[in-house]
């Protein structure tokens, strides 16, 4: 009689153990087809950890010396943007998309010049250089890259603005500018004004 509950419990273990050991590259391979969509990068799991981890509230204080104006933080290794109101009474975490390459990445302190609802594209000389194919200039419309509102920075060429396009968002996917979700960019220009500070991390 112990020989047949040991059998039987072994075999109910043996059976759980094996279900368990065949649904675990099921579940492996979900996971990797998951961070798989979020960008093409060589290590995946390091950088969806790594923008996990990153992706928190921040203070203001450790970025700049002041809030006049308001302030905009884009930590670009974490793909969020900050936004802070000149007396500190609002503050907005948003998730963007940030350029594909370091080298179409530009750092340092900048700030808001224009702020245009409906913006008009125009790809630059050297994104028509990389793509002759694409049209010289793009109105506003659900084919802008823009989307529905963008900020000018006193950078040539460099903007935070919308995007029709929502797979972007929380991706490597820009030519150097950094991308919000129309929903949220239309209220990030709400909050800022020409003369707002911004810096890129």
């Amino acid at each position: 009689m112990s020989d047949k509950k040991f059998n039987l419990s072994s075999r109910r273990a043996f059976l759980a153990g094996s279900a368990a050991l065949l649904a675990s590259p099921a579940l492996a391979q979900s996971s990797v087809n998951s961070t798989d969509t979020t960008e093409v990068e060589r290590d995946v799991t390091e950088s969806v950890r790594r923008n996990i981890s990153s992706f928190r509230t921040l203070d203001w204080q450790p970025y700049f010396d002041n809030t006049r104006n308001g302030a905009v933080l884009v930590d670009i290794d974490s793909r969020a943007v900050h936004f802070w109101s000149e007396d500190q009474s609002i503050y907005k975490l948003y998730p963007s998309s940030v350029p594909l390459t370091d080298e179409l990445t530009r750092r340092g302190r900048t700030s808001v010049i224009q702020k245009v609802v409906g913006p008009t594209w125009r790809p630059t000389p050297s994104m028509l250089k990389r793509n002759p194919e694409w049209p010289a200039v793009i109105e506003a419309g659900p084919d802008n890259p823009l989307g529905t509102h963008a900020l000018y920075l006193s950078w040539t060429y460099y903007r935070i603005h919308g995007t029709h396009d929502t797979r972007k968002i929380g991706r490597r996917s820009s030519n150097g500018c950094i991308g919000l979700y129309n929903e949220h960019i239309a209220e990030l220009f709400s909050y800022t004004k020409v003369g707002t500070q911004v810096l890129l991390i």
